[in-house]
């Protein structure tokens, strides 16, 4: 069962689940979260989040239809590769016009 705490500011913080994973399968997790530059967590979750999917999709392709704007766009987020910046950040001067 899913534990959900509560933050400093009194609103509920997302479930969490503990799961225990061989330690192959855990170190494959870790190199994979740190080439799409994200935490083991998050990348965690995009993958059981994919895999729901993907099983929901082949075992109940009719429940699939309901699907929000809102859910769409974040799985189109989650799907897109990151990078890393390379080099230092440049500065952008803003100039402002005059009247």
């Amino acid at each position: 069962m899913a534990t959900r705490q509560t933050s400093s500011n009194g609103k509920p913080k997302s479930p969490r689940v503990q799961v225990v994973l061989p330690e192959e399968l855990c170190s494959r997790l870790a190199s994979l979260a740190d080439r799409e530059s994200r935490t083991v967590s998050n990348m965690a979750k995009v993958l059981i989040q994919k895999g729901l999917d993907q099983y929901e999709e082949n075992t109940h392709p009719q429940a699939r239809t309901g699907f929000s704007s809102t859910e769409k766009f974040r799985s189109a987020l989650e799907a897109q590769g990151t990078q890393r910046l390379k080099g230092a950040p440049r500065r952008f001067r803003l100039i402002r016009p005059s009247n």
